[in-house]
């Protein structure tokens, strides 16, 4: 058997490194971490390399090295961001796995509906630290913690303004009840709480949930719950899934959060939910075109909105398990069977 060259876009460790070579004799893999970042710099907006690629990050080798480093791979592990022109540049290139899960992060570059099989680590992120921040978006406003920087900035309490609640016995709406959406209803439920949820295929309820709908279910559900958590993939089907008639069905003071992405929610209509008192509060940990400038200044300025930048998968523990799914794909890759994960591009994810 010919030798299986598969190139490393992204920091990989010592370990990850020996954990890939060793699913097979013939894998050579190539560590290009960081090579590509002057090209990032250069080519996505300022603030997406701003945020993402060190200050001081020119990327390492020529233009003809790193070419030569595409053009001769078979494989590519990537993340976010990467080079627009991968598959243009990557003539040889089969099989793509994207560390990160959301198929999304593909929208820009070249290889989105491409003849290249894609991977995402869909489900095997940091899902527990995500479904936390969940929990702790929600406890923010039912303990009326959103209170407190308007109280300190005037350095007065307004005691009624606080208006506490119980979380347990109150129903949560898990909007796309995937890997994140599982973990956020198990904590949810451990919690006391009443959790329902949507997703494309409703099938079997998972640990926590007591009904689960499709699509088409949604508003009934937003109709009697208190807290709505978006967990869903961004497709043009869910692109302003959250929008105005979604906001009319919701429970009146119901609180929206957002580990998703930022184009599920219509903001004008959050904007107007929250100018008519519809809603208690957002928790938005994803905003639109958050790669690209700053939130919606109404957003970022209202007490009544939590706006983090894309942390709710930070942790000091990682539970990431982007390499076990890449050697167990590998595996299969080199068997000549299906790959798990695998981007279906009518569907978005």
């Amino acid at each position: 058997m010919t030798s299986i060259e598969i190139l490393n876009i992204i920091p990989v460790s010592e370990r990850d490194r020996a954990r890939i070579e060793a699913v097979d004799g013939n894998v050579r893999l190539t560590d290009a971490g960081g090579w590509f970042d002057g090209e990032i710099r250069e080519t996505w907006p300022a603030y997406t390399a701003n945020r993402y690629v060190a200050v001081d990050a020119e990327g390492q080798g020529s233009r003809a090295e790193r070419d030569a480093l595409l053009a001769g791979a078979e494989i590519i592990i990537g993340g976010w961001p990467f080079p627009l022109d991968l598959r243009a540049r990557a003539q040889s290139l089969k099989w793509f796995h994207q560390r990160p899960a959301g198929a999304s992060n593909l929208l820009r570059g070249d290889l989105w509906e491409s003849d290249v099989m894609v991977t995402t680590s869909r489900g095997l992120g940091n899902t527990l630290a995500i479904a936390e921040y969940t929990i702790a978006g929600m406890f923010h406003f039912a303990k009326g913690l959103h209170r407190v920087a308007v109280d300190s900035a005037r350095q007065a309490f307004d005691f009624r303004a606080y208006r506490a609640v119980q979380l347990a016995g109150k129903t949560v709406c898990v909007v796309g009840a995937g890997g994140i959406g599982q973990e956020v209803g198990r904590l949810a439920a451990a919690l006391g709480m009443r959790v329902v949820g949507t997703r494309r295929t409703p099938g079997e309820l998972p640990e926590g949930f007591s009904e689960m709908r499709g699509t088409d279910g949604l508003h009934d559900l937003l109709a009697e719950s208190d807290f709505v958590a978006v967990c869903a993939h961004w497709t043009p089907e869910t692109e302003k899934l959250i929008g105005t008639d979604a906001f009319a069905a919701m429970k009146d003071g119901a609180v929206v959060l957002n580990v998703a992405r930022g184009e599920i929610i219509d903001e004008a209509a959050l904007l107007d939910a929250l100018e008519a008192d519809k809603i208690r509060g957002a928790v938005l940990d994803v905003y639109v075109g958050e790669f690209e400038h700053a939130p919606d200044p109404k957003l970022w300025v209202d007490p009544r909105v939590l706006i983090t930048p894309h942390t709710s998968g930070g942790s000091d523990v990682s539970q990431h398990r982007a390499i076990d799914l890449f050697c167990e794909n590998l595996r299969l890759y080199i068997d000549g069977k299906p790959l798990l994960n695998v981007i279906d591009w009518a569907r978005g994810y």
